[in-house]
């Protein structure tokens, strides 16, 4: 009988771990309602995405500031329903991507040009880091906090595949200090003062619009 009730919990089990990424499809794609038209006269074009196309006026070389251009569902229709998108990363000389989650995808980073120091914190709070050139590859595990930082004096471009047409992105300095959370919270959280919290307010809050 105990053996009985273990593979009605595996059997049972099946179903939800088949389902744990993004939702499975009936069709070869999907095509956007906002489309309007037949799969018929769906061309190549719609499975092309040119968005890492950059010219020196949308992206100067040297690069002046950090670059993330994604391509994810809402920029590519096509990869609705693909489980799959991308990301280019452009890094300044000592710059960081701060420590961020993506809570429905894996990231798979590959460094195409320059060097970068990466690394993530598990759920026992054990930071695995390592530091990467151009041709190598670091895989983010999914939802997991994790940073990337270009400290040496050349620019970096890299790569990042996701598990998700929408991975997301919970960036934690800005969501901990610029998405309204108390003063007191913070402080007590943090377990420093109230205008330490207000000074780290001030630098993640974007100014109001004029």
């Amino acid at each position: 009988m105990k053996y009985y009730c273990l593979v009605l919990v595996a059997l049972a089990s099946a179903p939800l771990a088949a389902v744990a990424g993004d939702p499975d499809i009936l069709t070869d794609f999907v095509i956007p309602n906002m489309y309007g038209i037949s799969p018929m006269n769906i061309t190549g074009d719609f499975f092309t995405y040119t968005g890492f196309r950059v010219t020196d006026e949308i992206m100067p070389w040297p690069p002046r500031y950090f670059i993330a251009m994604k391509a994810g569902m809402e920029a590519f229709p096509a990869l609705n329903g693909q489980s799959v998108s991308y990301a280019k990363l452009v890094f300044p000389p000592e710059y960081v991507n701060p420590p961020h989650t993506h809570p429905r995808a894996a990231e798979l980073l590959f460094v195409l040009n320059g060097a970068l120091s990466v690394g993530f914190v598990d759920t026992a709070g054990k930071l695995y880091t390592q530091d990467l050139s151009a041709g190598d590859m670091f895989v983010f595990p999914k939802g997991l906090v994790h940073y990337q930082y270009n400290q040496g004096q050349s620019p970096a471009i890299a790569l990042s595949a996701f598990g998700s047409a929408s991975p997301g992105t919970v960036n934690v300095p800005a969501s901990v200090f610029g998405a309204g959370i108390g003063n007191v919270v913070l402080a007590k959280s943090f377990k420093t003062d109230f205008w330490t919290v207000h000074k780290l307010k001030a630098a993640l809050t974007p100014p109001p619009n004029k």
